[in-house]
């Protein structure tokens, strides 16, 4: 499954020092966490959708709910919360594992149906809502490379860019002997 967190940050005096802390603190917590399986983050490179988004592979809605997220990873940005706005959390199936998006890659997203990111030469694949949000209920997602992209202001409206932050983070596989 894959777990999104979409959210906008409205105090530039602060946002580099948030950012700071969730690429560097939250998501490497959050991996930890039984269950979660990858994370990456993003900052969108269209207008039209919230800033940041987090998308993470987890085992299940369970993993969510458990204390370990409790402690180590949900809700705990307190300090950050005023300042966070258009704040989305949704659940999809139809993935096991986000794609890696690298340097040099871009991560599309659309509600608009597949028919946009075959387009633009990239391989969508969909995913469902099925909990937390569940708005949108379906979505598109493809990489693509950014040598491969038209220009930005050229993307359709319903296509939505967005650029790594993070590389993509995985769990520590346990030390051998």
């Amino acid at each position: 499954m894959i777990y999104t967190v979409e959210c906008s940050f409205a105090d530039p005096a602060s946002e580099e020092e948030w950012n700071r802390f969730y690429s560097m603190d939250k998501l490497p917590a959050l991996i930890s966490v039984q269950g979660f399986r990858s994370s990456q983050r993003f900052r969108a490179l269209t207008p039209g959708c919230p800033t940041y988004l987090a998308a993470h592979a987890i085992d299940s809605l369970d993993v969510l709910t458990g204390e370990e997220y409790q402690r180590k990873g949900g809700g705990n940005f307190a300090r950050w919360q005023q300042h966070i706005t258009d704040w989305h959390r949704n659940l999809y199936a139809g993935l096991t594992l986000m794609p890696e998006v690298g340097e040099e890659d871009l991560l599309l997203l659309t509600t608009a149906g597949p028919d946009l990111l075959q387009q633009l030469g990239a391989a969508p694949c969909i995913i469902e809502a099925v909990a937390l949000a569940k708005n949108p209920p379906l979505r598109w997602l493809a990489t693509i490379a950014r040598a491969h992209m038209p220009d930005l202001a050229r993307l359709p409206a319903a296509v939505h860019a967005y650029a790594p932050m993070t590389p993509r983070l995985t769990p520590n596989p346990a030390p051998k002997g």
